[in-house]
């Protein structure tokens, strides 16, 4: 039997282990390269939404989700003031990065994986059977931060808050143990004093969020769990990058949609078959990379462009206004709107 060629991703997030753990049950020789560590915080909504189960099973990864939450209820704000509480169409998971990356690293180690934390690969990854899954695109000059921390002790009123500041939304759900993540989307203000180690309740206030972050006040913050990201750049379609470039390096997706970790595991199962076509001889690299792109932009191309369409409306307060009116008035069509972001 011709021995299968073998497999080098280079990001060890949740697209990359993920499809690591597949290619390995299909019996492909696969390396991950990291350049962290597990287990690790990430600046993430870790708010799981519109994953399917059947992704779920064709990348073999159950046992991940054991104890993950179920949320269904959704309370809207506007600064202080609720203008919308409803109930998702369908259950979304919430588990944190912290347990959710280091149980994957597990699974794939444990599958004959090699794993190679803190490692930079600095080689081009779009040789024959490299994939790219690391390399969040960030921009300098955007405006854009991302903060998050988790925190006990902090006082909720659903499954899931989003809240809508000047120039910010913020996310706050449980996620395991009794930690509760509160992630944000921020405009920087550099003429801001924070305390840098603790600069959420600083941008909470500034954007008008002043009952969030006298709440947060008399909660318990984790030790290492404050993660900052500056620079952070939107897309509005998969990347036309060199390669096969799968989770933040195909795209990013608004948090404000819950369907970011959920794109890692769909592109990941996208590219399954035609890696293991590939590693087996049936199919060129050339053929295999074509393949994933197109299955890539078929699956992501609408959500993307309808997240961008809609984003402006949660970050600007005249959009936010007319939003929130829409929205009071029962004439905003959520359902159809999830289902075109999912």
């Amino acid at each position: 039997m011709k021995a299968r060629q073998p497999v080098q991703i280079i990001g060890g997030g949740l697209a990359g282990l993920s499809l690591g753990v597949a290619l390995r049950r299909a019996g492909v020789p696969v390396s991950i390269f990291e350049a962290d560590d597990y287990p690790r915080h990430r600046v993430c909504g870790e708010f799981i939404a519109g994953l399917s189960e059947t992704t779920i099973e064709q990348l073999g990864i159950d046992s991940v989700f054991v104890g993950a939450g179920s949320h269904r209820s959704v309370t809207w704000f506007r600064r202080d003031r609720t203008i919308r509480q409803q109930m998702l169409p369908e259950p979304a998971r919430a588990i944190s990065r912290f347990v959710l990356d280091a149980r994957l690293a597990a699974l794939f180690t444990a599958g004959g994986g090699a794993l190679h934390p803190r490692h930079r690969h600095a080689e081009p990854a779009h040789g024959a059977g490299w994939v790219a899954t690391a390399g969040r695109r960030t921009r300098p000059s955007s405006p854009w931060m991302g903060l998050k921390l988790h925190a006990r002790n902090l006082r909720t009123s659903d499954d899931l808050e989003l809240h809508l500041g000047d120039g910010a939304y913020v996310g706050v759900s449980a996620v395991e143990d009794g930690w509760i993540n509160v992630c944000g989307f921020f405009r920087r203000r550099p003429e801001l004093r924070i305390d840098r180690e603790q600069p959420l309740p600083a941008y909470l206030r500034a954007c008008g969020l002043s009952q969030l972050a006298e709440r947060l006040a008399g909660a318990e913050v984790r030790p290492g769990s404050t993660k900052a990201m500056a620079g952070i750049a939107m897309d509005r379609r998969v990347t036309t990058g060199p390669g096969i470039r799968l989770g933040d390096a195909c795209a990013m997706i608004p948090p404000f949609t819950g369907n970011g970790m959920t794109m890692a595991f769909t592109g990941a199962a996208l590219a399954l078959c035609p890696l293991v076509a590939w590693s087996s001889g049936e199919a060129s690299w050339e053929e295999t990379v074509r393949v994933v792109r197109a299955a890539l932009r078929r699956e992501f191309r609408v959500r993307l462009a309808v997240a961008a369409l809609l984003h402006p409306f949660l970050l600007h307060p005249p959009l936010q206004h007319e939003l929130g009116a829409v929205a009071r008035a029962g004439l905003l069509p959520f359902t159809r709107f999830y289902q075109l972001l999912h």
